[in-house]
């Protein structure tokens, strides 16, 4: 499912028009953006998704070309969880 399918479909459930919900979903993805670049709490949206921001330490890596060592400093990523309702519906239940 595409971005406009999404929409479409949101709206469809919701029973409000394509635009708003797509403004809804614009508006989610940028709260969710800005609560993980800050780093001090993470978003939970309970029995579907949490994101929340992780801090990776600095490591060595292999260059796999040439098997140089690479040093890779410090850094962050992301982590998404799975909710209990979207484990279920994945099980197909």
């Amino acid at each position: 499912m595409n971005r406009t399918e999404l929409v479409t479909s949101l709206a469809d459930r919701a029973e409000v028009t394509r635009k708003d919900a797509d403004a809804v979903l614009a508006a989610l993805a940028e709260v969710a953006c800005e609560v993980v670049a800050k780093g001090d709490e993470k978003v939970t949206i309970p029995g579907f998704l949490t994101f929340e921001r992780t801090q990776r330490s600095a490591r060595t890596a292999r260059n796999p070309q040439t098997g140089a060592p690479i040093e890779i400093p410090a850094g962050f990523g992301v982590k998404v969880s799975a909710g209990s309702k979207l484990k279920e519906a994945a099980k197909g239940k």
